[in-house]
């Protein structure tokens, strides 16, 4: 897309996005059970092959593949059953010439060319057996690493930890992963008439619902929420719990508040503390959206009505988190589709 195709919305992202600097938390090491939903820090690769070893994956019986070409319905193939491959066998041993080893699902099969032939093939007599089909090589054996081979990614830098993910490297005896560090994401909500939701309601006032909504879209985003409460219109009393909150979190997110008396109060808090970058969007409902960075960490700010805050969230919020752990540099997309 070229920057004339685009649309005030994705400029603006853009311009903040390249504000924002990529994988900027630490990594921490967690317990596999532990990482659901985890940004994974790096590339991880597999310690060995999956499956570890060739394995059958059928119940039947273990023979020589070029021992069975011969076989049809007029020229029968007999074997000899001897011995028996059990799941957990640490070792197992080919079969001679003539016979067919007893195998259960998940036995390791030897290295060789060797087929299995299933019992419902396998005509029964006594202590021998008699096929009337050749076998392909191979022929329900899993080979080693045919799912996924030694020192191969299965991993990427960036990805989230899902179930899958977690199965996949529990297969691989995998106990702890490195991940990205989850944002402290500070948020505050804004205006001399906001009260908190448990307080009792006075007429003239509105309950503060802005908070709990960000504070779970955060934590639904991959970040930790932490309330920084409501804020009164006194710009230098916000400025000062605004540098404290800065000094202890990696992201800021501020509802509401956008003009006070006249005066664009959170783009003025955000020159104070930091750096304005963008002062609105020509969107609908753009003029709350104003974000800013203070030390590389994002400021986030947003309407104070309350669909219009977590929109605002989705479209630049989502996106400084995803930036901060390393997880997408995508731009997300309008939920409105109001571009």
């Amino acid at each position: 897309m070229t920057e004339q195709s685009q649309s005030p919305l994705v400029d603006a992202q853009t311009k903040f996005a390249n504000q924002l600097k990529f994988r900027s938390l630490n990594s921490e090491s967690v317990a596999l059970t532990d990482s659901l939903n985890r940004v994974a820090f790096e590339g991880i690769k597999a310690p060995i092959d999956s499956p570890p070893y060739a394995r059958a994956i059928v119940e039947g019986y273990l023979v020589n593949t070029a021992e069975t070409s011969s076989a049809d319905d007029n020229n029968k193939v007999s074997f000899a059953i001897k011995g028996e491959i059990n799941p957990g066998d640490e070792t197992a041993d080919a079969p001679a010439s003539g016979t067919g080893t007893l195998v259960a699902t998940g036995s390791l099969i030897p290295a060789g060319d060797y087929s299995i032939v299933r019992m419902w093939e396998a005509e029964i007599d006594g202590d021998n057996f008699s096929i009337s089909r050749p076998f392909a090589p191979g022929f329900f054996i899993e080979a080693q690493g045919c799912d996924i081979e030694k020192n191969s990614v299965v991993v990427n830098a960036g990805d989230i930890i899902s179930p899958e993910i977690i199965c996949t490297l529990a297969s691989l005896g995998i106990n702890e992963v490195s991940v990205a560090k989850m944002p402290k994401v500070t948020v505050f909500a804004s205006g001399d008439e906001v009260i908190h939701h448990t307080s009792a309601f006075k007429p003239g006032y509105i309950f503060d619902c802005n908070s709990p909504m960000l504070n779970a879209a955060i934590e639904d985003a991959g970040g930790v929420a932490v309330s920084g409460g409501i804020q009164s219109d006194d710009f230098d009393k916000f400025a000062a719990t605004l540098k404290t909150a800065l000094s202890n979190s990696d992201m800021i997110v501020i509802a509401g508040g956008t003009a006070v008396g006249g005066r664009d109060f959170i783009s003025d808090l955000l020159r104070e503390t930091g750096e304005l970058i963008l002062d609105g969007v020509q969107m609908r409902s753009g003029r709350p959206l104003i974000m800013g960075t203070s030390e590389g960490k994002p400021i986030v700010c947003v309407a104070g009505h309350p669909p219009e805050a977590l929109r605002g969230f989705k479209l630049f919020g989502v996106m400084a988190i995803d930036h901060l752990t390393g997880h997408s540099k995508n731009l997300p997309a309008d939920p409105l589709n109001a571009n």
